[in-house]
């Protein structure tokens, strides 16, 4: 197999990076859906007045769901590979999202087959409803690209200070820290680009959801420490065959 051809290590990047690619490609495609945690959960909304007048319920983008996970997986390649293994795995994933746009918003405009629309029409008019929701997607194309990008590379430059500061002690403190500090701008901005600039969100919603992802991603980023942990471990572990050959 070709796959054998590679060192554990170079094996272990490309792991990583299909693991990030996937995750911040789904994200990315799910990100226009808006979810009601409470009512998930089987809980009317909190509606808690702000000092603003506004109300606050916990309504966050269904992308924030496996988007830790793309931080995270950029934590450990950093750790590896450097600050350059995060910058190419940001760019290229950046230039297979709008890759994947492109082909999403080229099939809004193929003509649907006629049976296809009527044998679903009990949902009504699917081609409308498949053309609105990938749409929508393709309206956030800038606001999610510009954080991603942002929030990447921020991430990448905080971790390194970090790192350079502690060495290879204290991993969650430079892992947990960046993602802290990186989350806080990814949340905000692409919320505010995608729904306030270009779309018809008013203040308190920008605030509410983007408040609201910030505070998912910040507990999943503390409650993954112990994994991080153990996912170190294991790639040490993995990795030691190589160490030991060379």
């Amino acid at each position: 197999m070709i796959f054998n051809q590679f060192s554990r290590k170079q094996k272990l990047f490309i792991v990583l990076f299909g693991i990030f690619l996937t995750n911040a490609i789904i994200a990315e495609i799910i990100g226009v859906k808006i979810v009601s945690i409470e009512k998930s959960l089987g809980f009317n909304p909190l509606n808690i007045k702000t000092f603003w007048g506004e109300s606050w319920s916990l309504n966050q983008t269904a992308g924030a769901l496996n988007w830790p996970i793309v931080f995270i997986t950029s934590d450990i390649i950093n750790d590896y590979f450097g600050k350059k293994g995060v910058k190419f795995i940001s760019y290229t994933t950046a230039l297979f999202v709008l890759y994947s746009f492109i082909i999403i918003y080229i099939a809004t405009l193929l003509v649907p087959a006629d049976f296809w629309v009527s044998v679903n029409s009990k949902y009504g008019n699917i081609n409308d409803s498949f053309t609105l929701i990938f749409r929508q997607g393709l309206g956030i194309i800038l606001g999610s690209l510009t954080a991603f990008l942002v929030s990447q590379l921020f991430d990448a430059y905080i971790f390194e200070k970090i790192k350079s500061k502690t060495g290879s002690r204290h991993i969650w403190l430079r892992a947990t820290g960046s993602t802290l500090i990186s989350q806080l701008m990814d949340s905000f901005i692409v919320i505010g680009i995608a729904f306030v600039v270009f779309g018809d969100w008013t203040l308190n919603q920008w605030l509410n959801v983007s408040l609201n992802n910030y505070i998912y991603k910040f507990f999943i980023a503390i409650l993954f420490t112990p994994v991080l942990y153990l996912v170190h471990y294991i790639i040490e572990v993995y990795l030691q065959k190589d160490k030991l050959e060379s």
